[in-house]
């Protein structure tokens, strides 16, 4: 009996089997689903409520990350460049004591930091006089 009665209040708060009910007996009905509704509401309310504070308190850690990691960005950077100069100078050094008397060389060392783009090309034939020179300069060597 009491499945009974709970099918049959189930089935009035979804609206179905309402003919035999008093105007009293749906008002009280309406009222008993509007605090439901609400109720429903304010839980769905507090949720989202809650999963904005917690998102928020994440996007606030992700960016202090985001500013932590641009200041190491930023360290490294210029430790980079400080590494650059000392090599750069450490180079300039070492040419003007082994290069002094050949500006060429110095230039050519000096190129050895400038950025460089390579690219595999397929051997080129040697004509039959280049083939020989080289022979011949390769004969000279020894």
């Amino acid at each position: 009996m009491i499945k009974i009665l709970q099918s049959d209040a189930c089935r009035q708060l979804m609206g179905e089997q309402l003919s035999g009910l008093s105007v009293t007996n749906l008002q009280n009905l309406e009222n008993q689903l509007e605090m439901s509704l609400k109720t429903v509401r304010a839980k769905k309310k507090q949720i989202f409520s809650d999963r904005i504070k917690e998102l928020n308190l994440k996007g606030n850690v992700m960016h202090q990350e985001n500013i932590e990691l641009h200041k190491n960005i930023s360290l490294l950077l210029q430790e980079n460049n400080a590494l650059k100069e000392k090599v750069h100078k450490a180079s300039d050094v070492s040419e003007g004591n082994q290069y002094s008397h050949d500006p060429l060389n110095r230039a050519i060392v000096h190129d050895v930091f400038a950025p460089s783009n390579l690219q595999l090309s397929q051997p080129q034939p040697q004509s039959r006089e280049a083939s020989l020179e080289a022979i011949h300069l390769g004969l000279q060597l020894h």
